[in-house]
């Protein structure tokens, strides 16, 4: 074991035998990067996808991409009317938003955890042009009807 290095060890596994020693085998299974990487040989998001075809890959950094731009159009989302009388209709549609913010950004967190810097590119590119479409101020202009400051029907991510 103290002789080789990480390129030998990829795919070996290492087993407890019954008489306290050490057993290696190899294994086909992919293993888990701790480091980010570059290729497009990755697992993003369910076992075995998206497998090691190139446009399969291409399509999962699509998909990781319009992710994060979802979150950030539903993070600055302003679906409630101001002044609205209906505070019950409105928690359950904010309570909605929340949840719906919540599992998006998970779903871009696991997979940015695959350590594959084309998905970590993906993401960051997804979040930050939702971000100027939907929460800078570049397309949206104030309204003099929306309280200064209320950007969104939910406050703010606390991640």
């Amino acid at each position: 074991m103290e002789g080789m290095n990480d390129d030998h060890m990829h795919g070996m596994m290492m087993h407890n035998t019954s008489d306290g020693g050490m057993n290696m085998t190899n294994h086909h299974k992919m293993m888990m990067h701790m480091t980010f990487f570059w290729g497009s040989d990755a697992e993003i998001l369910f076992s075995g996808w998206p497998g090691t075809r190139t446009g399969m890959y291409v399509l999962a950094l699509i998909v990781v991409f319009l992710l994060a731009f979802m979150v950030e159009g539903v993070s600055h989302s302003r679906l409630m009317k101001p002044g609205s009388t209906h505070h019950v209709t409105a928690g359950l549609v904010q309570t909605l938003l929340h949840a719906l913010r919540v599992g998006l950004a998970y779903l871009v967190m696991l997979a940015i955890m695959s350590f594959n810097g084309g998905v970590f590119l993906a993401a960051v590119a997804g979040h930050s042009l939702g971000f100027l479409l939907f929460g800078s101020r570049v397309f949206n202009k104030p309204s003099a009807t929306v309280p200064a400051g209320k950007t969104s029907d939910l406050p703010p991510m606390s991640c």
